[in-house]
């Protein structure tokens, strides 16, 4: 007992036993892995499509990527209420509710599309925005399920989710078009509702631990204005904002240029399948980089990889620049995104989880959402050159965020 009392603060909880805990991950973090998997499946159906219905069916080309951007309105509304939601109901009664509203979005958007109508689809999208916004919440149900020293390992368990996600998505994209002879596009989003609806069976069936985040009556809760005073916050939440918004940017254009420069839909799908390879399997080692090496290079790395992706478009328009680019801008992405959230949990008390967390996705699919919306538009009306040439300076500015801080994480 005196051992215990005397060296507790310090050393007893990393011991033998944490050794053999940390070695394994709990399997609800596992379960949130593939729910994961199945959404990501449906947002990877959406970005391969949602760019070219939108082309079809708009009046426009200011309105082309106007459902893409309505998927990220309704993901951004959804941040902050569903973290407020899940500090009074606890995590998994919210993520219920999340895919119910993916399920309505998939049906809804069924009818626009028998319909012709693209301001139906947009609300379809919309509603299937709210989902994945919800979902956004898988990553920080990971976190509570397993030790602090585990946090990088599950994340990156978490978003390898997208693997199997990579070669469903496109695929079903390809195979759905000759399910329904009304309408190309209709099969996809059939196939969208039944991965709802999957990822809702699974949802219910995992025993996640029933943190409603309560608070005790005298903890004190920072304003935002002073949790925006922490340099290191701003940093983390910078650059997992502007790489997640660069993303978007190049990726939901990219189907456009390439539209642009003849090539074929398998063609597309074929890109956007590897790109969400490169944005997925780096997860498999992201959390041991990060272990090894800190947070700050990996971030760093992942800002270099995205502004050599804009860089290869510059240099051509052929398969393998389209190809490669957008493989180099998922590892990016990965490195910025699982490195930026990490960084965050370090920025916020366990009383101020659910307000940093929310308040962290509300600022990063903003941009995301912006992004989305000018991508369409910018590459119709000044050309793929600008969309890449916009891109670097932004990246810039994340680097030197973050360059700047003084952490050694």
């Amino acid at each position: 007992m005196r051992a215990v009392v005397g060296s507790s603060r310090v050393t007893s909880p990393i011991m033998p036993a944490s050794k053999r805990k940390t070695s394994t991950m709990p399997y609800t973090v596992w379960g949130l892995a593939l729910a994961q998997a199945l959404l990501t499946t449906g947002n990877i159906l959406l970005v391969a499509v949602s760019a070219l219905i939108g082309k079809q069916l708009a009046s426009h080309p200011a309105l082309v990527t106007a459902p893409v951007a309505s998927q990220f309105l309704g993901l951004i509304l959804a941040t902050l209420p569903a973290a407020f939601l899940m500090q009074k109901l606890g995590r998994k009664k919210v993520f219920v509710i999340g895919n119910v509203f993916g399920i309505i979005g998939a049906l809804v958007a069924i009818q626009a599309l028998l319909s012709a109508s693209l301001l139906l689809f947009t609300l379809g999208i919309f509603l299937t925005g709210i989902a994945i916004g919800i979902a956004q919440q898988y990553r920080f149900a990971a976190l509570d399920e397993c030790r602090a020293e585990s946090h990088a390992k599950a994340i990156s368990v978490v978003m390898s989710g997208g693997v199997l996600a990579a070669f469903i998505g496109p695929n079903l994209a390809i195979w759905s078009q000759n399910w329904f002879s009304q309408n190309v596009y209709v099969g996809a989003f059939v196939g969208l509702a039944v991965l709802y609806v999957l990822a809702l069976l699974l949802i219910v069936c995992l025993p996640l631990k029933s943190h409603t985040l309560a608070q005790k009556a005298n903890a004190e809760v920072r304003s935002y204005r002073e949790l925006r005073q922490q340099p290191l916050f701003v940093a983390a939440i910078a650059s997992g904002a502007i790489g997640y918004g660069v993303m978007v940017f190049l990726m939901t254009a990219t189907p456009l240029a390439m539209h642009h420069h003849d090539y074929a839909f398998p063609d597309i799908a074929v890109v956007i399948q590897w790109h969400v390879l490169g944005m997925f399997v780096p997860s498999f080692f992201t959390g041991h980089l990060i272990k090894k090496h800190g947070l700050k290079p990996i971030i760093l790395l992942g800002c270099a990889l995205l502004i050599i992706s804009a860089l290869i478009n510059l240099f051509g328009q052929s398969y393998v620049h389209f190809f490669t680019s957008l493989v180099l801008l998922g590892i990016g992405w990965n490195f910025t995104f699982i490195g930026a959230t990490q960084l965050v949990s370090l920025t916020y008390r366990p009383q101020e989880k659910g307000k940093v967390q929310g308040m962290n996705d509300f600022l990063v699919f903003t941009t995301a959402a912006i992004a989305s919306l000018f991508a369409g538009q910018t590459v119709e009306t000044i050309g793929w050159m600008w969309v890449n040439l916009i891109s670097l300076p932004l990246i810039a500015v994340a680097m030197l965020l973050i360059a700047k801080t003084r952490t050694q994480v």
